[in-house]
């Protein structure tokens, strides 16, 4: 039975667990709070008592932590890795993803960044798409691992280019939601049906399917039960303006929606669906 373990069990951490358990690999967990493991322990996961260590005999590692300094710092603390793959999930900056891929060689193990696109319906159901960087060897060796999660996962090139490709993927998500949330607010104002907005949007080439997808979230105000929050989003526009603007990048267009974002910080919306900066583009908030 391959052995993998899944460090970090949040959302999308508990539902790569869940797959993998049910795909019949032997799977160690760990949360930096050892009571959210409890469920997966009665689904058969292994609790990780002890990170120094917890790499020996798995296949892989997979990372699904908040950010590339807790990623770091959580790998550091295991120790020897023994030969054994590291796999960050998370989104991470490029200079931070391939920093760790000199620490992960450093403590003798490999380093194969897999940033995902989708949550935990897509998770559940193995539909990720998986965006990875690294060796091409080491990503064939992976890719039976990678397959049970994504239908097709994808080698993206060499280090950093898997998390080039999920920031540029995650800048259209703010983007995208942005300019949805402003054109909704000014038809809305000047008395046009929404209806009848989206029956002209949608057979055009402007239309973007995750406008139908988060339209009655907007409309109704409804913003819990998050599969990815507006802090995280947040988080992850800074990181595509550090690397846009080290790239030399004319980054002045989007430094309007960081800002706006920037204004739920702290706020209610944080913890709420990525859409609730809905609530941002109107003068109220």
């Amino acid at each position: 039975m391959t052995s993998v373990a899944v460090v970090g069990t949040g959302l999308l951490g508990t539902a790569i667990t869940k797959r993998l358990l049910e795909k019949g690999f032997e799977v160690h967990v760990w949360n930096r709070n050892p009571a959210r493991l409890a469920d997966l322990q009665e689904l058969g996961a292994h609790a990780i008592q002890e990170l120094h260590g917890a790499a020996q005999g798995r296949q892989a590692v997979i990372t699904v932590l908040r950010d590339g300094a807790v990623t770091a710092n959580v790998i550091h603390a295991l120790g020897p890795i023994h030969g054994s793959t590291v796999m960050p999930m998370g989104t991470m900056g490029i200079t931070e993803i391939r920093s760790l891929a000199e620490q992960v060689q450093h403590q003798n193990g490999h380093c194969l960044e897999a940033p995902v696109l989708g949550s935990k319906p897509q998770a559940l159901k193995g539909e990720l798409l998986v965006m990875a960087g690294g060796e091409p060897a080491l990503f064939d060796q992976q890719r039976p691992l990678l397959e049970h999660l994504s239908q097709e996962p994808m080698l993206v090139g060499p280090i950093g280019s898997g998390a080039a490709t999920k920031l540029a993927l995650n800048q259209l998500i703010a983007s995208l939601t942005h300019a949805f949330s402003l054109s909704l607010r000014l038809v809305q104002q000047a008395g046009v049906h929404v209806e009848t907005f989206m029956a002209i949007l949608r057979p055009s080439a402007l239309y973007a399917p995750t406008f139908d997808k988060k339209l009655q979230r907007m409309l109704e105000g409804h913003y819990d039960d998050p599969n990815f929050s507006t802090a995280l989003l947040r988080k992850d526009l800074h990181l595509f303006l550090e690397e846009a603007t080290a790239a030399g990048l004319q980054i002045q267009g989007l430094q309007g929606l960081d800002a706006l974002l920037e204004q739920s910080s702290g706020s209610q919306l944080d913890d709420l669906d990525y859409c609730a900066l809905h609530e941002l583009t109107q003068e109220s908030f």
